[in-house]
């Protein structure tokens, strides 16, 4: 397929920014008129923000003839997932509960992003409140995924998802707390990065759980997201040459991570195994019980803490919500604290068992998802499938979360078949390399 502006990278965009064969101006006005133009432009957007982006196309089109440019993507337009604020715009993160609410202030990564250049197009829908896997959002809109118009696109940077695979946008910036970047990346053949707890700013993204809350960028390639996080951070991007999987140490978790794979997922993640081995890498298997227990845990951590913060917002108005999400945020109210207080006492020695099985490999690799994106109207009318397809899309990111690293999914062959490399906290940069050689492997 011939490139085009509407297929190239973030990386190969901003590269020819560099060169003046493309115009920052030229290329938001373009993305504009996509979204514009685009059919499913209200399904994928909440807002679109064309005064702010072509301010800042301009102030990087100035740059870029001055020479000033101040990184590799300076001038690239992205989309941002609904619970950045945005000053002076509004930011209701999916929920009626905050319709209208409009904050003083960009979030902090959107403001040392816009520093690094990058355009600011809009902000894309997402599950409500964050609080789903699978992008369902009867409440505001549910975006389709690029691969079945009548399934999910995978939550809850579900927006931030198609907004890319869609071509409205060359990458867009989401929230994983649970999966919810992974997922979406997944389901949508994307690359997405779940950065470590802490190592982006959260001030000014609207929380779901604050102990496990991340930022991390969707993209089209691993060289994307590794420019996108070095322009969250304000910093240079890790040297992504030269990588190789010759020599690297993979360990496949067999603990719940394989239970129950649908057809086509088993058949993905088998397919990458076999290329990720040809390609040098020394693959075993192993079983890590303890991840068992930290699973039986994540319950109540999540949901207590969800409901700690939004359920006087939550009970004030319940009728505004889906009563789905609804049901998993009380859920919440039912835990105790001194259960709260324990479970997380248990995860914190679990998690140090954790690095130490696990303390010979480069990356603990699994599906992404056991699961493809469900059918949007069975979820709508069947509780039962809601349920288990909702516990089911998350399974196996959220040990990612509990076990408090950083990780990064990859498309397979398989349509909407992602595989995950889960890496120790802040160890990022190498994720990044290591992810980088496994992509040249899989294509």
């Amino acid at each position: 397929m011939a490139k085009t502006w509407a297929n190239m990278t973030a990386a190969e965009l901003g590269a020819e920014i560099e060169t003046g064969r493309i115009h920052p101006v030229e290329l938001c006005e373009m993305q504009l008129a996509a979204i514009d133009h685009h059919p499913l432009r209200d399904r994928i957007y909440a807002r679109v923000m064309p005064n702010r982006s072509r301010a800042e196309a301009m102030s990087a089109a100035a740059r870029a003839k001055a020479g000033l440019r101040r990184g590799p993507l300076d001038g690239l337009p992205i989309s941002w997932k609904d619970l950045f604020d945005t000053a002076g715009r509004a930011t209701e993160a999916g929920s009626a509960l905050l319709r209208g609410r409009t904050p003083a202030a960009d979030a902090e990564v959107l403001r040392i992003a816009t520093l690094q250049g990058l355009v600011c197009l809009g902000k894309t829908h997402m599950s409500e409140l964050a609080f789903s896997g699978l992008g369902l959002n009867p409440v505001t809109a549910t975006p389709p995924c690029i691969n079945d118009d009548q399934a999910v696109a995978g939550g809850s940077s579900s927006g931030a998802a198609t907004s890319v695979a869609f071509g409205l946008a060359p990458a867009a910036i989401g929230s994983d707390t649970g999966g919810s970047v992974r997922i979406p990346a997944a389901w949508n053949d994307l690359v997405g990065l779940k950065t470590t707890h802490g190592r982006l700013s959260l001030r000014g993204v609207v929380p779901l759980c604050e102990m496990f809350d991340t930022v991390g960028p969707l993209a089209r390639s691993v060289e994307d997201c590794a420019l996108l996080l070095a322009a969250m951070e304000g910093r240079a991007a890790p040297d992504l040459r030269g990588t190789s999987l010759h020599g690297a140490r993979l360990l496949v978790l067999e603990t719940v991570a394989l239970d129950d794979l649908r057809d086509r997922p088993a058949r993905g993640f088998d397919d990458a195994l076999s290329r990720l081995s040809r390609a040098g890498a020394r693959i075993n298997h192993a079983r890590v019980p303890e991840v068992a227990e930290a699973m039986d845990l994540a319950a109540a951590l999540f949901t207590a803490e969800a409901y700690g913060i939004w359920g006087k917002t939550i009970e004030a108005a319940p009728d505004k919500m889906f009563p789905r999400i609804l049901e998993r945020f009380r859920a919440g109210a039912r835990v105790a604290a001194h259960d709260y207080v324990a479970a997380w006492r248990r995860l914190h020695a679990l998690r140090r068992i954790w690095t130490q099985a696990v303390a010979g490999y480069d990356a603990v690799i699994l599906p992404t998802s056991p699961i493809l994106p469900p059918n949007a109207h069975r979820l709508l009318t069947d509780h039962d499938y809601y349920v288990a397809e909702n516990l089911l899309a998350l399974r196996n990111t959220r040990i990612g979360n509990l076990m408090d690293g950083c990780a990064l999914t990859l498309p397979t062959l398989q349509p909407s078949c992602g595989i995950s490399f889960m890496a120790p906290p802040m160890t990022e940069d190498r994720l990044l390399r290591l992810g980088t050689a496994a992509a040249h492997a899989l294509q």
